[in-house]
């Protein structure tokens, strides 16, 4: 029979596990001391890999000691208190641990016969964060958790597509999406089936928001060449600026016209946890969907993205398939949801339990003071860029993104770029307005203090 597989025993589990609980919480510890983003080049971890697999087991602590040697020199650290670059990517103690027993469970949630309480507690965080976030009754009851905003939007197009008619409508379906919409819509329609020369970018106003009046043309023309307006991505923070499209004229107009309003609102939409932050959540009573993702903002681990719809049927019907040996009594009685219809994947990981560890440890209180600090430096930092002479604002702050540049132009705000990032102290990204170059400051780092604001805004101004 040959060597027989080194299983880990309970107690063995236990005595490995003590090692990595010490490695990550001693990573945690020392996170404000490494360098911001990662020096490697590309190779340079495979470098340090034996060009093998390994034919033997080996013992636990010589894998965990490479994490040290050959993993972290390649690691850009998204929690450092240093990170202001993309949107944050939070990670917290409870959801990392919430991540290792849903490991240790290895529940697969495909269905709610494979797992009634991986269903029943997902079902249940998300009502809670409806709820809390005082989103519309109509998605109350009917979100899933998906791995992305991404996945989310993709859900969102095929289930707009089979209301419009399925796959036999395709030849006529155009959808409508801001300038600054993200990415993922293009990629999600092209999945669909819906060619590039089928998505209308539609302009925006000065503060980089949707204009309704532009969509509006936009479909009468379609319309009257003959073809279906089918979806409509309206955008709650644009990944550029933190945008805000008006939602409320935006679903007057598709509406309209019988056409999806899908809103992504996947980093800024956590924000609406704190009262005070509602209007983050005006128009979203005439969408048909709804995208937040709590992996970005709300202190748990990616991949846990919340996306809600209006009417889950023309969602189930896009995706449902139910093969002879998926059939049981509970799915069968159609009293139980069975989350494989409404996503693109079969399987399922059970990622509420992060949401319900995280809700649990810091409560709602906990959460609204987390989201409050940031908004409030954000404004702080708002407030020196516009006392410094040699700098302006870009777009207006919205939530915890500032957007500012150098007024002597490209080549002065590329350089404080570069230094920033060379530093090791904060890792910043740009993006591109008018064909001027813009700093991004995306405050929202779980280990991020003020005096971390106020020590990128000193370095910021000594290499200006």
């Amino acid at each position: 029979m040959g060597e027989r597989p080194n299983h880990m025993s309970p107690e063995e589990f236990r005595q490995a596990g003590y090692q990595a609980v010490d490695w990550v919480a001693d990573y945690m510890a020392r996170l404000g001391d490494l360098p911001v983003k990662s020096s490697a080049h590309p190779g340079d971890v495979r470098a340090m890999l034996p060009a093998e697999a390994p034919k033997h087991g080996e013992d636990f602590s010589e894998v965990l000691a490479d994490l040290g040697r050959v993993i972290l020199p390649g690691i850009t650290h998204w929690q450092a208190p240093g990170f202001f670059a993309y949107f944050s990517a939070n990670a917290s103690g409870p959801s990392a641990l919430a991540d290792l027993v849903s490991s240790g469970l290895g529940a697969q949630g495909m269905m709610w016969d494979t797992g009634p309480a991986v269903t029943e507690l997902e079902q249940h965080v998300l009502d809670w964060l409806a709820v809390e976030m005082d989103l519309p009754e109509k998605f109350r009851g009917n979100g899933v958790i998906q791995d992305s905003a991404s996945s989310s939007t993709l859900c969102a197009v095929l289930a707009a597509r089979h209301r419009a008619g399925g796959i036999n409508a395709l030849p006529n379906l155009v959808a409508y999406a801001s300038e600054q919409a993200h990415s993922s819509v293009e990629k999600g329609l092209r999945v669909a089936g819906i060619p590039a020369d089928r998505m209308r970018p539609i302009a925006t106003t000065p503060d980089y928001a949707m204009r309704a009046d532009h969509l509006a043309y936009e479909i009468v023309k379609d319309k009257n060449d003959g073809l279906t307006p089918f979806f409509v991505a309206a955008t709650v923070g644009t990944t550029a600026t933190t945008g805000i499209d008006p939602v409320t004229e935006v679903a007057w107009v598709a509406s309209n016209f019988d056409a999806w309003t899908h809103v992504d609102a996947a980093f800024a939409g956590t924000a609406a946890l704190c009262p005070e932050m509602r209007f983050l959540n005006a128009g979203l009573e005439t969408a048909d969907s709804y995208v937040f993702n709590p992996h970005k903002w709300l202190l748990t681990s990616f991949d846990c993205s919340a996306f809600y719809v209006a009417d889950r049927a023309s969602l189930t019907e896009a995706l449902s398939i139910a093969p002879e040996y998926l059939r049981n009594p509970a799915s069968e009685s159609g009293t139980v949801v069975d989350y494989r219809d409404w996503q693109v994947p079969l399987g399922r990981r059970f990622r509420a339990l992060k949401l319900w560890f995280v809700l649990r440890h810091y409560g709602l209180e906990g959460l609204r003071a987390h989201i409050r600090r940031h908004l409030a430096w954000a404004r702080e930092l708002t407030e020196w860029v516009e006392s410094d002479h040699r700098f302006e604002l870009a777009a207006p702050t919205v939530v915890s993104l500032v957007c500012f540049r150098h007024k002597d132009g490209n080549k002065a705000t590329s350089r404080i770029l570069e230094a920033v990032n060379q530093s090791g102290r904060a890792y910043l990204t740009s993006t591109a307005l008018g064909g001027q170059i813009i700093l991004r400051v995306a405050i929202g780092s779980p280990q991020t203090e003020r005096h971390h604001i106020e020590d990128l805004w000193n370095l910021i101004q000594s290499v200006a």
